[in-house]
């Protein structure tokens, strides 16, 4: 009887083992991958079903062309990756899945907390400020901001002088062209400015609570604000208390 001799693995040599496997037997790794392939969670295949369609095979193998050696080692190494891969891939999805739940508790934790919120309307209350950024990459030598209520129509402006490249911070009083106060309610803002002599429309971003959260169907977490606007978890870049 001739032992059994263990080779270093690879994809070339697993490949080479396959082949000395008759075509007329199925093998055992074959069995594996179809019934995982047809079945997932608790019904898939697993060592004690593998092991007993290895042995089967062997007791019906023809004993004037066994298998070969090389071909059973392969066999083994083929369901080990199989199943290596396949307990990884429930791994990441349970990770994943942790991930998610963290995800919603870092949100839940900002309820009530202000995020820059690019383009996004922001809450007037009480008279407070309304404060925000506007970006300015090169800089601009003059800009104007435009402030409009929930119907979309124009109630202040606001202009400033020459700003450096970067961001720069406004606030706005909650009052109209004339300087009387406004009533509490949602407003959006619009700028424009003039940078290297070109007219541009930077993006304007409000300090906004956040009011709630919220997780999609592919665990993308997301806050919500006054007024509809929702934004990525991931994407808060700034955030007050």
């Amino acid at each position: 009887m001739s032992n059994l001799n263990l080779l270093n693995t690879s994809a070339a040599t697993d490949s080479a083992w396959a082949s000395a496997v008759p075509s007329s037997i199925r093998t055992t790794a074959q069995d594996a991958q179809a019934k995982l392939t047809a079945q997932t969670g608790q019904g898939a295949m697993g060592q004690k079903d593998f092991l007993t369609l290895f042995t089967t095979q062997l007791k019906n193998q023809d004993p004037l062309d066994p298998v070969k050696n090389e071909a059973f080692v392969a066999q083994l190494a083929q369901f080990s990756q199989l199943e290596a891969t396949t307990n990884m891939s429930q791994s990441l999805g349970n990770f994943v899945n942790s991930m998610s739940s963290s995800q919603m508790l870092s949100g839940a934790n900002l309820i009530g907390k202000k995020v820059s919120v690019a383009d996004g309307p922001a809450q007037l209350t009480s008279g407070q400020p309304v404060q925000g950024v506007i970006s300015l990459p090169d800089g601009a030598s003059g800009i104007t901001m435009n402030v409009y209520d929930a119907k979309g129509i124009l109630v202040s402006t606001v202009t400033a002088g020459p700003q450096t490249a970067g961001d720069m911070t406004w606030a706005w009083d909650g009052k109209d062209q004339a300087g009387n106060p406004l009533p509490d309610g949602i407003y959006s803002f619009k700028a424009t400015a003039v940078s290297q002599g070109v007219e541009i429309k930077p993006t304007v971003s409000t300090m906004a609570s956040v009011i709630g959260v919220s997780q999609q169907p592919d665990k993308t977490v997301l806050l919500q604000f006054n007024g509809g606007k929702t934004m990525k978890l991931a994407d808060a870049l700034r955030i007050y208390g």
